[in-house]
C-alpha cells in the first residue's frame, strides 16, 4: 500500500448534523484543519451546497442535505461517508433549534417542534451511526451539543420547550456512553454558553457577556476546540464538558 493510501485508510470521518453555518460549520472547519474527511449536513441545500464550497476541501467534503427528525436522514450521511470514505469515526449531533418564550405561551406544535429537532433528531442520526460503527468493527465517538441552561436556567429568558429538549439529550449522553461502551464508542457533550452566532445576528450579543464570569461571549472556534478534544479523547466518555465562561458555578 501507497503512504498516500495508507493515509487515506486511516484518516478520520466525521459527520457533523446543522452545519450550513455557525457552530456547525466552524466544527466542520476545525475537522477538516486537522486533517479528516467531513460529510455536512442541514436542511437547506442550496445553503450547504454553498458553505462545503466555502470551506475549501472538495476532496475531503460531502454533504446530505434533510431533516435529522427523519430517519432517511441519519442514513443518507452514514451511506455517504462510506460510499466517499469508507468508513465512519466521529459524530457531532450539532443540528438544533432553540428560541425563548413564556412557559404558558408555549403551544403543543411549538413544543412538538424542539422536541423532535433538538432530540428526536439526535436519537435517530445516532442509532443509524452505530449500526455503521459496529458494523465496521466498533469503535468510535458520538460528540452531542447540549446547553448549560439545563444545569443552569436564567429567570430573564425563558425557554423550558427547548432545555427540556435538550435535557433529553444530556440523558441520552449518560445512558448511551454506558450502553456503548463494551463496543469501544464514546459519547460525550459539549454545553455551550452564549456564543457569537448567525442565530444572535439581529441582537447585541455581547450585551450579555456579563452573565459569565469571563465577562464576555463564547466564540465558534472555542466550541470547536471542545468538540474535537472529546472527539479524540481515548479515554473519556458520558462526560458533559461545559464552555461557558463560567455561567454554571457562579457570577462575576
Amino acid at each position: 500500500m501507497t503512504d498516500t493510501a495508507t493515509a487515506t485508510a486511516t484518516r478520520t470521518t466525521a459527520l457533523i448534523t446543522g452545519s450550513s453555518s455557525g457552530i456547525g460549520l466552524d466544527i466542520a472547519r476545525a475537522f477538516l484543519a486537522s486533517g479528516a474527511d467531513v460529510v455536512l449536513n442541514g436542511r437547506d441545500a442550496d445553503r450547504l451546497a454553498k458553505a462545503a464550497a466555502g470551506l475549501g476541501h472538495p476532496e475531503r467534503t460531502a454533504w446530505v442535505a434533510g431533516s435529522i427528525a427523519e430517519p432517511e436522514t441519519g442514513e443518507a450521511l452514514v451511506r455517504t461517508a462510506l460510499d466517499r470514505f469508507g468508513r465512519v469515526d466521529v459524530l457531532v449531533n450539532n443540528a438544533g433549534t432553540f428560541a425563548s418564550k413564556p412557559f404558558t405561551e408555549v403551544t403543543a406544535e411549538e413544543l412538538d417542534c424542539f422536541l423532535t429537532g433538538n432530540l428526536r433528531g439526535t436519537y435517530l442520526t445516532t442509532q443509524a451511526f452505530v449500526r455503521a460503527l459496529r458494523a465496521q468493527g466498533g469503535g468510535g465517538s458520538v460528540v452531542n451539543i447540549g446547553t448549560v441552561l439545563v444545569d443552569h436556567a436564567l429567570a430573564g429568558f425563558p425557554a423550558s420547550a427547548p432545555v427540556v429538549s435538550k435535557a433529553g439529550v444530556h440523558a441520552l449522553t449518560t445512558s448511551l456512553a454506558a450502553e456503548l461502551a463494551a463496543d469501544n464508542i464514546r459519547v460525550n457533550l459539549v454545553a455551550p454558553g452564549i456564543v457569537r452566532t448567525p442565530l444572535h445576528a439581529e441582537s447585541d450579543v455581547d450585551s450579555f457577556g456579563g452573565i459569565h464570569l469571563l465577562n464576555r461571549i463564547g466564540e465558534v472556534s472555542e466550541i470547536s476546540e471542545a468538540v474535537l478534544y472529546l472527539a479524540h479523547a481515548g479515554f473519556v466518555t458520558g462526560h458533559a464538558l461545559r464552555v461557558d465562561g463560567g455561567h454554571v458555578i457562579g457570577r462575576p
